[in-house]
């Protein structure tokens, strides 16, 4: 099975607690419309000590906090500052189906059958070099209480840093992959959606191409995606929208790296067929649109022509309710 290449830091440092979190659950949009959510302020109090933390706490990434306030300190925040949380989205232009990942959000999406809602969970990926794959394929496996047999590559990998993993590790809250695993039917079965035991790793690129969830989150997804569901992984850093009510928005994040030293930051956005016939139509205000693609804030950002370039306004604030470690908050259409 494929696993991060810091499986060893992953592994024994998995006696840390590990954090429950709860989907951001999210009625589905009228027909036509992709815009779900609302975004959150958050005053950053006295014992916020990293951003992972906070990401805990409203069930995002802290990746995804920091493209949206990429002024603030990513480890020691200080107290009194104000940020915005990524809670407002657009779904990716994807059938509504079973699960989708964007890999470039670092986002999982369920859409329950029958239901008219999705959840959207953080992800850890796999890491540059390591890639999770981009495909369309279903589950083919569910594995409660799963051991995990290291590959010969992480045992190798691991022995480089010193460390010798056993050739086993039995299930329990310490396996790297948690409680729960499903297995993707693609390549020869390697790729997994699981949990860890290294709930920090949520949110970033650090696998050998699984993809790995809260302990809460895969415990909830594994109890409702049965064998056989649709899972569709993409690789679109760019979302767009017109909306019913004709307001057109852009939704940008970083692209994934692809070699080393690249800055996601700079980093060029390759512009699919469908957005660059987003960006030339009349409704569209290319400036506003090239100065979202420029900033990246990871959030919707309307680019109307003869508007002004700007969030959905609205935010709700979670300044007075601290949450405790593992709380979460009710996502508003």
């Amino acid at each position: 099975m494929k696993r991060a290449s810091l499986v060893s830091l992953i592994f024994f440092g998995s006696l840390s607690a590990i954090n429950s979190a709860l989907a951001m659950d999210y009625p589905l949009p009228p027909a036509g419309s992709r815009l779900i959510g609302q975004n959150q302020t958050y005053i950053i109090q006295e014992g916020d000590n990293n951003l992972q933390a906070i990401a805990r706490r409203f069930n995002t990434a802290a990746h995804l906090i920091l493209e949206t306030n990429n002024t603030i300190a990513p480890v020691y925040p200080a107290p009194g500052t104000v940020i915005t949380i990524p809670s407002q989205m657009l779904l990716p232009d994807t059938p509504r189906e079973g699960i989708v990942v964007n890999l470039a959000e670092l986002r999982l999406y369920y859409y329950p059958p029958g239901e008219n809602s999705v959840q959207v969970y953080p992800l850890g990926i796999g890491q540059l070099g390591l890639d999770t794959p981009v495909t369309v394929t279903r589950i083919s496996q569910k594995i409660p209480n799963p051991t995990w047999t290291p590959t010969a590559g992480i045992r190798a990998r691991s022995l480089e840093q010193g460390i010798k993993l056993p050739p086993v590790v039995p299930a329990g809250p310490n396996n790297p992959l948690g409680r729960f695993a499903m297995r993707l039917g693609v390549g020869n079965g390697e790729y997994l959606i699981h949990g860890t035991s290294a709930p920090d790793s949520v949110g970033l690129r650090v696998s050998s191409g699984c993809m790995r969830m809260n302990a809460a989150d895969i415990k909830a997804l594994f109890a409702q995606a049965s064998v056989g569901t649709r899972v569709q992984i993409i690789n679109e850093p760019v979302k767009f929208s017109v909306e019913p009510d004709g307001k057109r928005y852009v939704e940008v994040h970083r692209p994934l790296a692809t070699a080393e030293g690249e800055n996601p930051q700079t980093l060029t956005i390759a512009q699919s067929a469908g957005l660059s016939s987003f960006i030339t139509q009349d409704g569209s205000d290319k400036q506003l649109v090239n100065k979202a693609l420029a900033r990246r804030a990871g959030i919707p950002v309307v680019v109307s022509a003869g508007g002004e370039s700007q969030v959905q306004s609205g935010s709700l604030s979670a300044q007075n309710s601290r949450l405790p470690e593992g709380g979460h908050e009710q996502a508003i259409q």
